[in-house]
């Protein structure tokens, strides 16, 4: 309850809350990218690409991940900012030497973007952190069709 009520103090009085922390020892792999051709793709988003994330904690707290931030741009400048809580559905709480790894999928136009990111969540103090999810890369292969589906008919 205490803490609930400085936080309502905080916002009533307009108090910055304070910034999440990067956490020494926890960091973000992209282990894997994959083009693939997806069925159900819209036509104005052909082109998918499923990209495989490992979280790791080698720090010496538990971390609970709560919330991400991509931001993903493309070869025409198209800026797309996605935020939500947790990780595909999950908020994982990963202890000290140990990783959380999953993978999803961004749906393209066109045939080059590169995304990055953070997720944010809180040690097992309550103390905010941010871990960074490093650049990468989603290149439609040459010779892959703008349409959809074309390998599925």
């Amino acid at each position: 309850m205490g803490d609930e009520c400085a936080t309502l103090f905080r916002n009533e009085i307009n108090m910055p809350t304070p910034s999440p922390k990067e956490l020494p020892g926890l960091h973000v792999t992209v282990d894997k990218v994959v083009y693939t051709r997806h069925p159900s793709a819209p036509p104005d988003r052909p082109h998918c690409f499923v990209y495989f994330v490992t979280i790791h904690n080698d720090s010496e707290k538990v971390v609970t991940i709560e919330r991400r931030k991509w931001v993903i741009k493309d070869d025409a400048n198209d800026v797309i900012v996605v935020e939500g809580d947790g990780v595909v559905g999950q908020t994982p709480t990963i202890i000290p030497g140990d990783n959380y790894s999953y993978n999803s999928f961004h749906l393209m136009a066109n045939r080059y973007a590169a995304a990055e990111g953070a997720y944010l969540g809180q040690d097992e103090e309550g103390n905010a952190v941010v871990v960074r999810i490093p650049k990468f890369e989603m290149r439609v292969p040459e010779g892959e069709s703008d349409s959809p589906g074309e390998m599925w008919a």
